[in-house]
């Protein structure tokens, strides 16, 4: 009987927004596996003590990303972490987008602005600011070249350099108010289910305000050129990811139309399984081969 630990955020006083957990943690026992939900921050989790410990959805990680990075390292050295540490820690910084791009990846264009770095905005199209450790459009926020939006846009840099954030600038891809922003799910290596969702960013939405992470979303049959943006983009992942468990390519298109990578999520992403109930045997399968180390 493998122990199996699904590692998620702690929700304190509010329910978990990890609607999925409680169904994949009944999947896996009703297969046999000893599975439970723990809190990644939980001191007395003896990580060893588990087959196979599960990033799941450790959706607080980017606030405390230095704690994250260092409890990874703990459980990875002690157990079978999925995924596995190397590719967690080069994963939580999306400066991997400019490796991808690199690796000829089809990726949205993207700058870096660090602390200390001067405000270099665009001054003839629409952009968005985020920050390169982040989650849930936090920090995020859609600007035009206007004068007020460049000063706020200076102030948002601001703030997140004081925090000891590096901004990520991309040119706002108008194609996403049309076609929004599909999210291809893998899992075991294959090609699990995907979902289609719309523009999260509005203009004038202040970079500290909440948002919907996940705006109508709704299944989605990929296409061929979506598989082969995807596929191409986990192939470039460096050392190919040995061990890697899951993972989530999310695309918008170009201004040419043609699909880009926006973000290659192999941290913790959700896999969206209240929306694709079918999906949930081979996830349990996946997990259950992983934790024998199959």
């Amino acid at each position: 009987m493998p122990r199996i630990a699904l590692a998620t955020y702690d929700p304190g006083a509010e329910p978990s927004k990890d609607g999925d957990l409680p169904v994949l943690v009944r999947a896996l026992t009703d297969a046999g596996a000893e599975a439970e939900a723990r809190h990644w921050d939980d001191p007395d989790a003896d990580w060893g003590d588990y087959d196979l410990v599960v990033i799941r959805s450790t959706w607080d990680y980017s606030w405390r990303a230095e704690e994250f990075a260092a409890w990874v390292d703990r459980v990875g050295a002690v157990t079978r972490l999925a995924n596995p540490a190397a590719v967690v820690r080069w994963n939580s910084d999306k400066r991997y987008l400019g490796e991808l791009a690199a690796a000829g990846v089809p990726t949205v264009p993207t700058r870096y602005i660090a602390p200390g770095e001067p405000a270099d905005l665009p001054a003839d199209h629409e952009y968005v600011i985020k920050p390169t450790s982040g989650a849930g459009a936090r920090f995020a926020a859609r600007y035009t070249p206007a004068e007020h939006d460049t000063e706020t846009a200076v102030r948002q840099l601001a703030r997140m350099h004081a925090e000891g954030f590096t901004a990520m600038v991309q040119p706002y891809l108008r194609h996403i108010d049309v076609s929004g922003e599909r999210a291809l799910q893998f899992f075991g290596g294959l090609l699990l289910h995907a979902s289609r969702k719309g523009a999260v960013l509005s203009p004038g939405t202040a970079y500290d305000a909440d948002k919907v992470a996940h705006p109508d979303l709704e299944p989605w049959q990929p296409t061929d050129a979506e598989l082969a943006v995807a596929e191409k983009a986990l192939t470039a992942i460096p050392g190919g990811a040995p061990g890697l468990l899951y993972a989530r390519v999310d695309l918008v298109d170009g201004e040419d139309g043609q699909p880009r990578v926006m973000e290659l999520e192999l941290v913790e992403p959700n896999l969206f399984l209240f929306l694709h109930p079918d999906s949930l045997p081979r996830v349990t399968e996946a997990i259950l081969a992983a934790a024998a180390g199959d």
